[in-house]
């Protein structure tokens, strides 16, 4: 299987485990009990497969009135060699493309840790409490108002790791649940006072080195948030081998989906 499906198809078997699925065609809506926008997306429903575009606009119909149902809004995340074409297909049926991003990788062998500097010590999330210190350095990275992210104690579930600096909670990366051997890395943040030391790409490596060790992840892939993150990405060893595409109905997140 090529990597891209790969990806995708580990990523529609992990998002099954906690979320209902509609099943439409080419198109699988993932529906989590909770409402937060983004834990309900859709998905390929058959990665690496050819699709049928005489299916779309009904497939597509069904997912809005299923997710409209609860309240949610539509939006979709592709990796475009795996399923080629089929955001093109929803973007004529009035979901709009907002991004299109390198999708990187790396294995066991290719991954980079960076040395600690004094001071920094990185530990793997082991309680509700550490899981809250993770949310509420997660939200001040991303300006939220709150970060409700559960504590998993099976690390094949996903985990998380924090970086502290001088006893200070400074950043935080997850792993997300493995499935086929595939976990994404996610959830990268450092709080504002303690940016551009590096501490990003030690969480990610820590992540990254932990979802290996301890969930049985063969392969990890993340998809960088600008420029400057892709570069700290690339110098751990992850590298690009396939493109992640997000799109999304009018009237939503578009601007979050960047």
């Amino acid at each position: 299987m090529e990597i891209g499906a790969r990806i995708a198809a580990a990523q529609l078997t992990g998002s099954a485990r906690s979320r209902r699925q509609v099943i439409a065609g080419p198109l699988a809506g993932m529906l989590h009990d909770d409402d937060a926008w983004y834990l309900s997306a859709v998905l390929a429903a058959e990665p690496g497969q050819a699709f049928d575009p005489e299916e779309i606009p009904w497939a597509i119909d069904t997912i809005r009135q299923a997710f409209a149902a609860e309240g949610r809004w539509v939006h979709a995340e592709f990796v475009d060699e795996a399923s080629a074409g089929l955001a093109e297909a929803l973007e004529a049926n009035g979901m709009t493309i907002v991004s299109r991003l390198p999708l990187l990788v790396v294995e066991p062998a290719e991954l980079i840790v960076p040395d600690l500097p004094d001071g920094t010590t990185v530990s793997v999330v082991a309680s509700a409490e550490e899981q809250a210190v993770a949310n509420a350095v997660g939200a001040e990275a991303y300006e939220m108002d709150s970060a409700d992210f559960p504590y998993k104690p099976d690390p094949a579930d996903g985990g998380a790791v924090l970086v502290h600096v001088d006893g200070v909670p400074a950043a935080t990366a997850a792993w997300t649940a493995v499935a086929d051997e595939v976990s994404e890395v996610a959830g990268v943040g450092t709080i504002h006072s303690h940016r551009r030391r590096g501490l990003g790409a030690i969480a990610t490596a820590y992540a990254t080195l932990k979802s290996f060790e301890l969930g049985g992840a063969t392969l990890a892939w993340l998809t960088p948030g600008d420029d400057g993150a892709d570069r700290v990405y690339r110098r751990l060893g992850y590298a690009p081998r396939a493109t992640a595409v997000h799109l999304g109905d009018p009237g939503g997140h578009l601007s979050d989906l960047r």
